[in-house]
C-alpha cells in the first residue's frame, strides 16, 4: 500500500482519479455518438441483414451501460473523497474499501458493503477486519467471474487510497483483509478528545419526537413503566449528544370512559375531593372500585357515561375534577422522574381530543372509513388484518383515533423527521397498523419521515415469571426505587464505605449506585428480550455491571488526583504536550477511546443501547490492562510524595475518564467522586 498522506492529499488523489474517469467518460461519449450517428445515417446495402443492425444496436447498449457504470463510479468516488474527514473510523475504513472496490472493479455497479469487526481487546488491537473480498468474490461469481478471495484481497489492498488512518494491510484466513490503524493517528485523535472534548459522530441532524414513559393518570407508576422510561430517556440523551433536535413527549392516558367512571365514583364516596386532595394510592383504589361498579351496576354505568359527556363538553364541575385528578398524578410522576433524572413534556391523549373531529371528517371525505354496526372502521391494505376503530358505536373515540391524530400532529405541526415510540412489544401490531394507516391517509411518507417502534420485553422476577410482589400485585416503581436505596446502602456498608466516606458522600454514593444499577441492568440487555430483575446480580462489583463501571471511573479519577496535579495544570499539559503512545496496551487503550463515535453511530441506527454498555465494559477492560502494565507515577510510600509523573499516561487517564463520563451521561448514570 502507498505511504500515508494528509486528508487533503487523499482528496487530491481521488480528484486526480475522477479526472481520469471523466476522460474515459468523454471518450465513451464520443464513441457512443459515432455509433448512434452511424445508426441514424446508415443505409443498409443489399447484403445487410437485420441481424447486422441488431448487432450494432446491441453494441450501442453495451457502450451506454459502460458509460452508466463509469459515471456512477465517478459520482460515488467524488462523494467518498468529499466526506473523508470523520471521527468515525469504522465509517472511514468502509469508505476506503468502497474506493478500493471501485478502483479494482469499476464494472461492479453494486459492490457489497464491507463488514468490519471492531478491534479486539487483547494486545494491540488496532486493526479492522474486512470481509469485502469474500463478499465481492460471490458477486463476481454471479457474473461468471471466478476469483479466489485471497487474490481479491491482495488486489484490493493495492487499490486502497493513501491516507493517514490505515498504515498497512495484511491478508488472513480465507481472504480477510486486516487493516492496521496508524499509531500516530491514534495519538492525534486522543489529543483531540483532550483538546475538544468527546465529539459525536457525524450525522444528518433531524427533528425527532420521542414518545416514552406514558403512565396512566389516577394510577401509580409501576415496574411496567420502568423500561419505557429508562430506554426513552437514554435514547433522547444519545440523540441530543449527536445534535438532533429532540422533543420528549409523555403520552399519558388522561382521557376517556375511565375518567367518567372515576369522577362519578368520587362524587358518591369522596364528595370533598375538590377541597381535600386525595393521594395517588387512594385514587388508584377509587379507580379499581369504580371499574367494579361500572361492570356490575347499570345505574352507575349510565352516570359514568354522563360524566364522560360532561367532561368532553368541559362542564366546569366535572372538568375541574378531572384537572384535579391529573394534577395529583402529575405531581407523583414528577417525584419518580426527579429521582431517575428524567426530563419529559406531558402531552396526553386529551391534547389531541380537539383534533379528532377534523381527523374523522377528513378520513370520511377521502373514503377511508367504513360504517359497520354503528362504528367507523379504517381498513388497511391488508384486508385480512383487523381494522382500526376510529369512532365507536356510541360516538366515542379510541386509542386508534388518538394515536392517528398524534402522528398527524407530530408530522404536520411539529415538523418531525423522525418519530420514535418506546412501547412494549405487545403493542407491535397496533403501531404497525397506525403507521400503515398514516401512510394510506397521506400523513406519513417513508422517504421524508423515519418512524420506529422501539419495542422491549418484560421485566421478570428471579423465578423467570412476570415481576410481581409476594402477594401477586404489580411492583410499584416508588417501592422498587426505595428497595434499591436499601440494597445499595447494605452493599456500601458491607464494603466498609460508611467508615471511609462522609455522610454526604455516602448518601450520594448510595443514590448513584441504586439508580445507576436499576438503569444499567435494563440497558445492558438487548431490549427486545425479557430480562430478570435481580438486585444481587446488579450490585456485583465485577463483570458488566454499573457498580463495576462506577468503581472504574472513580479509580481513574483517583489516579489523577494522586498525581496532585491541579485542573489548571492538567489543562496546561493538554495544550503543551503531544500525546505519544508506545506500549501495546497504551495503543490498545487509545484505540478503544477512538471507537466511541462509531459505537454511538451504530446505536443511533439500531436504537439498541446495550451496544453502548458493552463498549464501556470493553473500555474498562482495556484500561485495566493498561494500568496493570504501565505506571502513571512513582510515589514515596512513606511520605506520599510524588517522585515522578508520566504525563502522557496521566493525560491518557484523563481522556478515558472523559469518554466514560460521556457514556454515563447517555445512559443516565451519575458518577461520584468517591465510592
Amino acid at each position: 500500500m502507498a505511504e500515508s498522506c494528509t486528508d487533503k492529499a487523499l482528496f487530491d488523489q481521488l480528484t486526480s482519479d475522477t479526472k481520469s474517469i471523466n476522460i474515459q467518460v468523454q471518450k465513451l461519449k464520443s464513441e457512443i455518438l459515432k455509433v448512434e450517428n452511424s445508426i441514424k445515417t446508415y443505409t443498409p446495402d443489399k447484403d445487410c441483414t437485420e441481424a447486422n443492425l441488431a448487432d450494432i444496436r446491441e453494441e450501442n447498449k453495451k457502450f451506454l451501460y459502460r458509460r452508466g457504470i463509469l459515471t456512477q463510479a465517478l459520482l460515488k468516488e467524488k462523494k467518498i473523497g468529499e466526506s473523508m474527514v470523520t471521527n468515525n473510523i469504522q465509517q472511514f475504513v468502509q469508505r476506503l474499501m468502497a474506493v478500493a472496490v471501485y478502483r479494482a472493479y469499476p464494472n461492479v455497479s453494486t459492490p457489497p458493503l464491507p463488514l468490519l469487526a471492531v478491534p479486539n481487546s487483547k494486545g494491540y488491537g488496532g486493526e479492522y477486519k474486512s470481509n469485502v473480498a469474500l463478499e465481492l468474490s460471490k458477486t463476481l461469481a454471479e457474473k461468471g467471474v471466478i476469483i479466489n478471495p485471497r487474490d481479491l484481497a491482495d488486489k484490493l489492498s493495492k487499490t486502497i487510497p493513501p491516507n493517514d488512518v490505515i498504515t498497512s494491510s495484511s491478508i488472513t484466513g480465507a481472504g480477510f483483509l486486516n487493516l492496521k490503524v496508524d499509531t500516530g493517528f491514534i495519538c492525534k485523535k486522543v489529543q483531540e478528545i483532550l483538546a475538544k472534548g468527546v465529539l459525536p459522530p457525524d450525522v444528518e441532524k433531524k427533528r425527532v419526537v420521542v414518545d416514552f414513559s406514558s403512565p396512566n393518570i389516577a394510577k401509580e407508576m409501576h415496574v411496567g413503566h420502568l423500561r419505557s422510561t429508562i430506554i426513552g430517556e437514554s435514547i433522547c440523551r444519545m440523540l441530543e449528544f449527536c445534535g438532533h433536535d429532540v422533543l420528549r413527549l409523555n403520552h399519558v392516558g388522561d382521557w376517556g370512559t375511565q375518567f367518567g367512571m372515576l369522577i362519578a365514583h368520587l362524587q358518591d364516596i369522596f364528595p370533598d375531593y375538590e377541597s381535600i386532595t386525595p393521594v395517588i394510592q387512594d385514587l388508584q383504589a377509587f379507580y379499581k372500585a369504580s371499574k367494579t361498579r361500572f361492570d356490575e351496576e347499570e345505574d352507575f354505568k349510565k352516570r359514568a357515561y354522563e360524566a364522560v359527556v360532561a367532561l368532553q363538553s368541559h362542564e366546569p364541575k366535572v372538568y375541574n375534577a378531572w384537572k384535579k385528578i391529573c394534577e395529583i398524578s402529575r405531581n407523583e410522576f414528577q417525584v419518580i422522574y426527579d429521582r431517575l433524572g428524567i426530563s419529559i413534556i406531558e402531552r396526553g391523549e386529551s391534547f389531541y381530543h380537539s383534533m379528532m373531529p377534523d381527523l374523522v371528517e377528513q378520513l370520511k371525505l377521502n373514503g377511508l372509513l367504513t360504517l359497520e354496526e354503528g362504528r367507523f372502521l379504517f381498513f388497511l391494505k391488508d384486508k385480512t388484518s383487523l381494522p382500526l376503530t376510529i369512532v365507536k358505536s356510541d360516538g366515542g373515540y379510541t386509542y386508534d383515533t388518538s394515536d392517528l391524530a398524534a402522528i398527524r400532529h407530530r408530522i404536520r405541526e411539529e415538523k418531525a423527521q423522525w418519530i420514535i415510540y418506546v412501547v412494549d412489544r405487545g403493542q407491535s401490531a397496533h403501531f404497525q397498523s397506525i403507521f400503515e394507516a398514516a401512510k394510506i391517509a397521506g400523513y406519513l411518507d417513508d422517504h421524508k419521515v423515519r418512524v420506529n417502534h422501539v419495542e422491549f420485553g418484560l421485566v421478570l422476577g428471579e423465578d423467570k415469571k412476570k415481576f410481581k410482589t409476594r402477594s401477586g400485585d404489580t411492583v410499584q416503581l416508588a417501592n422498587l426505587l426505595d428497595k434499591g436505596l436499601e440494597k445499595s446502602m447494605a452493599h456500601l456498608t458491607s464494603k466498609g464505605r460508611d467508615k471511609e466516606l462522609t455522610t454526604d458522600e455516602l448518601r450520594l454514593a448510595q443514590e448513584s449506585v441504586a439508580y445507576s444499577c436499576i438503569k444499567y441492568a435494563d440497558l445492558c440487555h438487548d431490549r427486545r428480550r425479557d430480562y430478570v430483575f435481580s438486585f444481587n446480580k446488579m450490585l456485583e462489583d465485577r463483570g458488566n455491571t454499573a457498580v463495576y463501571l462506577l468503581y472504574m471511573l472513580t479509580r481513574i479519577r483517583s489516579i489523577i488526583r494522586s498525581s496532585k496535579l491541579t485542573p489548571e495544570q492538567i489543562e496546561s499539559a493538554i495544550k503543551k504536550i503531544s500525546i505519544v503512545l508506545e506500549v501495546d496496551v497504551e495503543i490498545g487503550l487509545g484505540m478503544s477511546l477512538l471507537r466511541f463515535p462509531e459505537v454511538i453511530y451504530r446505536t443511533v441506527d439500531t436504537l439498541l443501547l446495550h451496544q453502548v454498555c458493552e463498549y464501556l465494559y470493553d473500555l474498562s477492560c482495556s484500561f485495566s490492562s493498561f494500568y496493570d502494565k504501565c505506571y502513571c507515577m512513582r510515589i514515596d510510600k512513606e511520605t506520599d510524595e510524588v517522585l515522578e509523573i508520566n504525563m502522557n499516561r496521566i493525560l491518557l487517564c484523563e481522556a478515558t475518564a472523559r469518554v466514560f463520563e460521556t457514556g454515563f451521561h447517555i445512559l443516565g448514570i451519575i458518577p461520584v467522586s468517591r465510592m
